[in-house]
């Protein structure tokens, strides 16, 4: 499925119960349009495309679906309507539409109902924890042709990003990193000192665990292959994201998941614990000329 037309994980939990309580209510997509459609257009293709996810299904179709499905009042039906409100709502990310490649919005839908995420990364810190001195070393080695303007409204998309660390309820986030990421001196020293002091600040948190594999190490299973895991609350399927220059991956298979998770979980393995992690940050910092 291609990254601009990736659904959002609140909307493939309304897509996929919507899908089963039609099966259970015994209904074929085409029963479904030949039936609602005195109340207004619908068709069988229609109904597909709401239950892959495919389009943000308006509230007032929800319902209607949802009293021909014999779903009444309840937690459920009130949570299924609600999502498909939410869906009509333009991302937080919208003002950034001019400068924003199109395969980053998916993860930030994601991103925005997640509880808690899973970073492996080999040569950077996330963006979630990037300090703005480091945001723009990165924006402008990735965009060297950009202009000053471009730049600015690039890292401002990355900042604002954070926000949601500054929820009552952020997500939780457990960072597993290689420690070339913490040798690396992007921006220079001064400027990778100050993001090691931000990755510290963070791993002190109580919503943050920061791990480093150390070059002691030697090969490990991501040491090509940086990916986040995306987890959400409820029944809602966890997600993988796979970021590449030009482009994105998501993953949901859930064999493809389950191999991601026994790929962090190697990671944690053989990454120094959070105590002797901090350390090495620490003298990482110190280390820096």
């Amino acid at each position: 499925m291609t990254p601009d037309r990736y659904p959002t994980a609140r909307r493939k939990r309304l897509a996929g119960e919507l899908k089963r309580l039609r099966i259970a209510a015994g209904l074929t997509g085409e029963q479904v349009a030949e039936q609602l459609a005195p109340l207004g257009r619908w068709s069988a293709s229609k109904v597909s495309r709401i239950e892959t996810g495919r389009v943000a299904a308006h509230h007032g179709d929800v319902a209607d679906l949802l009293d021909l499905y014999g779903l009444g009042p309840g937690v459920l039906r009130e949570e299924l309507v609600e999502i498909a409100r939410e869906g009509g709502k333009h991302g937080w990310w919208q003002p950034y539409r001019d400068v924003l490649p199109g395969h980053l919005a998916p993860i930030l839908a994601f991103e925005a109902v997640a509880c808690s995420m899973r970073f492996m990364h080999n040569q950077l810190v996330p963006c979630l924890l990037q300090t703005p001195d480091y945001a723009r070393a990165l924006v402008r080695s990735h965009r060297p042709d950009a202009a000053a303007g471009q730049v600015d409204r690039l890292v401002e998309l990355r900042l604002d990003r954070q926000r949601l660390l500054e929820r009552t309820d952020p997500p939780q986030l457990w960072v597993v990193l290689d420690e070339a990421a913490l040798r690396r001196p992007v921006g220079g020293s001064r400027v990778m000192r100050g993001q090691l002091d931000r990755l510290l600040e963070r791993a002190e948190g109580p919503d943050t665990v920061v791990q480093v594999i150390p070059f002691a190490v030697g090969e490990h299973t991501a040491l090509d292959m940086p990916f986040t895991i995306l987890s959400f609350s409820g029944s809602d399927p966890d997600v993988v994201y796979l970021e590449q220059p030009t482009t994105a991956c998501y993953v949901d298979d859930e064999r493809d998941v389950t191999s991601y998770h026994t790929f962090f979980d190697r990671l944690r393995s053989c990454a120094l614990d959070p105590r002797r992690s901090l350390a090495l940050i620490h003298q990482a910092s110190r280390d820096l000329i």
